[in-house]
């Protein structure tokens, strides 16, 4: 296919995408059914029951990718008519395309930009999720030494933070930390958190956040106090991940966030060395 053509179709392809009030992509079938091609309507439903078919298939619910709407045309008396369209996200368009007349120049087009389009997606959605949990990392070691300078400066003593955390995690998991870093195969120098997925990392962070705050509320100046509401914090937070079904030492361990951290920094130094290789 020439530079030019793919250029053209390109245009043509974003020039029609529009967005909900929410930042949703959508294209509207009739327009996606001139851009690949199909002068008849009835031919391109064919196509796009076919692509529901395949969405119902590999596991998706067909109404969050294929939403029925009516659409307002002129008619040639000056007046307008409905007529039915459909919503279709990204992902639709895609099975529209997979299930196409490959013959059709516009359908091979549209094969390789929507699976472009929508792998783009998705490394944009990992890659937010890693940036949350690398987030989620750090606050939780700003909060957990806010609470060791609060131990240090009510009870005297800076060694009661290690044993303060261990009774946390032991109410937080049902097990030690030691069981966890053997459970979550965590090298033997290494904080366990380093490999805790975001849901525990945010957990273990608001325990910690309200143990800071009672403690100081309550001035407790032992390091027996301040385990006791740690151990009491921790386990209200087990408490209500359970009544939503999640268990935490049942939760897999996730990548060592210092892998993920310096793979992102890595990513961000190509990309301003290099900033074509986003597109």
């Amino acid at each position: 296919m020439k530079s030019e053509v793919v250029e053209t179709l390109t245009s043509n392809f974003e020039a029609h995408a529009q967005q909900t009030e929410n930042g949703i992509e959508f294209w509207l079938a009739r327009d996606l059914q001139h851009l690949l091609g199909y002068g008849k309507w009835d031919n391109f439903q064919n196509v796009i029951s076919k692509a529901k078919t395949a969405c119902e298939v590999s596991g998706h619910d067909v109404a969050d990718h294929f939403a029925d709407v009516g659409k307002m045309v002129e008619l040639g008396s000056g007046s307008q008519r409905e007529i039915d369209d459909v919503m279709l996200t990204r992902y639709a368009c895609y099975l529209i395309a997979q299930n196409g007349d490959p013959q059709k120049q516009e359908i091979a087009f549209a094969q390789t930009y929507f699976a472009i389009q929508t792998r783009r997606a998705e490394l944009i959605q990992q890659r937010l999720l890693e940036c949350e949990r690398v987030t989620a990392r750090k606050k939780l070691t700003e909060t957990e030494k806010e609470l060791s300078s609060v131990i240090y400066e009510q009870t005297g003593d800076n060694k009661n933070f290690g044993l303060i955390r261990s009774k946390g995690d032991t109410a937080l998991f049902g097990r030690s930390t030691e069981q966890m870093k053997s459970h979550w195969q965590v090298p033997v120098k290494r904080p366990l958190a380093d490999f805790a997925p975001t849901i525990i990392l945010k957990a273990k962070d608001f325990a910690t956040e309200i143990t800071i705050h009672n403690a100081r509320q309550h001035e407790m100046d032992t390091e027996r106090a301040i385990s006791k509401e740690h151990v009491t914090n921790n386990a209200a937070v087990r408490n209500t991940l359970l009544e939503r079904g999640i268990r935490p030492e049942s939760l897999p361990p996730a990548e060592d966030v210092k892998k993920v951290e310096r793979r992102l920094a890595s990513e961000d130094k190509k990309a301003l060395k290099n900033p074509d290789a986003l597109e």
